[in-house]
């Protein structure tokens, strides 16, 4: 996982000392030095991600600060109301590091020398405050430089300058060689001789899952009992400090790709992280995962999901686009837990499975709609399927997002407490008269469908000839319901509301009684109507034998719950359509 990650980090360029920050402030000087204002970048929601930043070593010891791009607390010393004296002398030891790194490097580059005396200046920075209260911004937020139009973080001799700084301060570069150097270990990553890294850095990103705004560590030994042979913290996985940072560069990467696909399209946001890339770039409108979550482009939105992730193994299988069945797939399911990322989820494998997967997914969680008229419900996206199980889908837990997200993407069976989940929700919008949920009936398809011989018992439509007495069972009911509402029309709490939970758990000790009820409803119908009910009746008892059976397990009311609602689906489609069922599924 570490390998693909460094070789996907590698591509990126990155560089340990520099890091991309999300900066959403820039202090605007004249050419002369002079302050003329401090202006937003991004969008008002997000600032802009700025390549390059200076990013400081040992930070957790405090007292530091990082070079040019920082906080407006820093920079400026800029507090909220009423903040806490602790705070304060330690944002201000901060500044006066800050500053005084700032004038160094002023002294050996004149890009830098009127950001330099601003600071010096009282006054300046009295003005600096006034602009930040006025704008209403916050301490935390990042700030850069800008004199006239120069961007000082992107010179390569404010850059050099940084590196050399920082080679200084961490006391020079270990040599390396045929032979270990004394301090020196292997690098888990290269195999080489290095320096290990005490401390390596922080993924930043995951706050919204779990993770801590000051960022989260991969590899971490903060505990004497993680700890082996004398060695301290992070030299108990020793890492080169390129390797490693090739490693953070690529997940922040992959994080904040994600969270931008998140804000423009909603279906992906959930409570664990899902990020992925691929060995050779692939277009967006051939992402298998972007079909999961939910097409975002204008081509996907046209059509189902289904038939996007099959007309691309089609093709690839036809040879039509032979090169992606060479490439390969990668993905993870992130999380925070106090400080440190955990990893609740890793797969990788070739690109033509995950497509063959994906095509399974959404084949397997086919489903009639819920009006019937022979057509299939939309392709549910990824987080429908997950927030069918839950009353909100804040409410679903991380670890059940990511057992769905790997059924999904390596076809593993759906485990039978998620079909229970979704048993229960459905059973609870029975009771309250709510809408049928295509995904969540979906989800309970797809369970029996990954069954052994499921995919030829289990039908996206009514199934007559079904071999378990549970599925006819459920039909029953169905068709009694239909018959006591074209009886009797809206009686409120009808027969499905009194009696559902019974019958899907005891139905021999329940349908005696409702179908012997059925003949009063059968007697209140035109002739013709009421024969085709007892027709109706007739071929479902057929199915059932002797007898009704006397309880049903939990997969039995899994199927009474699918009988239900594909016969119910049935019975709402036009008779001029009852023989026609080859329709295809519309767009998610």
């Amino acid at each position: 996982m570490l390998h693909a990650l460094r070789e996907y980090g590698a591509k990126l360029g990155g560089e340990p000392g520099f890091k991309s920050r999300e900066v959403r402030w820039c202090i605007q000087l004249s050419e002369a030095g002079q302050l003329l204002n401090i202006v937003p970048l991004g969008d008002g929601k997000a600032g802009v991600m700025l390549e390059r930043c200076a990013d400081m070593h040992g930070m957790v010891s405090g007292g530091k600060a990082h070079f040019l791009v920082e906080s407006a607390q820093t920079i400026a010393l800029h507090f909220k109301e009423g903040e806490e004296p602790a705070k304060v002398d330690s944002a201000t030891a901060r500044h006066q590091y800050y500053s005084k790194m700032l004038a160094q490097a002023a002294a050996d580059l004149a890009v830098l020398a009127h950001p330099s005396k601003l600071l010096c200046d009282p006054v300046a920075l009295d003005q600096i405050r006034a602009m930040m209260v006025a704008k209403r911004i916050k301490p935390a937020d990042w700030v850069s430089w800008q004199v006239g139009a120069f961007d000082p973080r992107e010179d390569t001799g404010v850059q050099q300058w940084w590196r050399d700084w920082r080679l200084q301060d961490l006391g020079g570069g270990v040599e390396t060689g045929d032979s270990l150097p004394a301090g020196s270990m292997l690098c888990l990553l290269t195999g080489e001789p290095v320096e290990p890294l005490l401390t390596q850095p922080k993924i930043s990103g995951l706050s919204g899952v779990g993770g801590l705004s000051m960022g989260d560590v991969m590899v971490g030994f903060d505990k004497a009992a993680f700890q082996s042979y004398g060695l301290e913290k992070s030299t108990n996985a020793a890492m080169g400090e390129a390797p490693a940072q090739q490693y953070v560069d690529a997940l922040n990467h992959l994080i904040r790709q994600q969270k931008e696909a998140t804000g423009k399209n909603p279906s992906r946001r959930t409570n664990a992280m899902m990020v992925y890339w691929f060995k050779e770039h692939i277009p967006p409108e051939e992402d298998p995962f972007s079909m999961l979550f939910g097409m975002e482009t204008d081509e996907g939105q046209t059509a189902s999901a289904l038939s996007q992730a099959r007309k691309l193994l089609d093709a690839i299988r036809s040879g039509n686009r032979s090169a992606l069945g060479n490439n390969h797939y990668y993905a993870m399911t992130l999380s925070g837990a106090s400080g440190r990322v955990m990893v609740r989820d890793w797969m990788d494998g070739q690109f033509v499975q995950l497509v063959s997967h994906i095509e399974a997914w959404f084949s397997d969680m086919a489903i009639v709609h819920r009006e019937g008229g022979n057509r299939l419900a939309p392709d549910p996206k990824f987080l429908a399927v997950g927030g069918s199980l839950v009353r909100e889908l804040k409410d679903l837990p991380a670890s059940t997002t990511s057992v769905l997200w790997h059924a999904a993407v390596a076809q593993l069976p759906i485990p039978q407490p998620l079909m229970a989940q979704a048993l229960d929700r459905f059973r609870s919008a029975i009771v309250k008269d709510e809408t049928f949920n295509h995904a969540r009936m979906g989800l309970i398809k797809a369970y029996f469908v990954r069954q052994p011989q499921g995919k030829a018992l289990m039908q996206p439509y009514l199934n007559p000839d079904h071999p378990d007495p549970a599925y006819h069972c459920g039909r029953l009911l169905a068709i009694l319901a239909k018959l006591q509402r074209d009886a009797l029309g809206d009686v409120g709490a009808g027969v499905v509301q009194r009696f559902y939970a019974a019958a899907s758990t005891a139905p021999g000790l329940t349908f005696g009684r409702l179908v012997g009820n059925s003949r009063n409803h059968l007697g209140k119908l035109e002739g013709g109507l009421s024969y085709w009910y007892e027709q109706q009746i007739a071929e479902v008892l057929k199915q059932l034998g002797d007898q009704f059976p006397r309880t049903l397990n939990l997969e039995g009311q899994g199927l009474f719950a699918l009988g239900y609602y594909q016969q119910l689906a049935a019975l709402r489609t036009p008779k001029k359509d009852s023989n026609n069922s080859n329709t295809k599924g519309e767009s998610a």
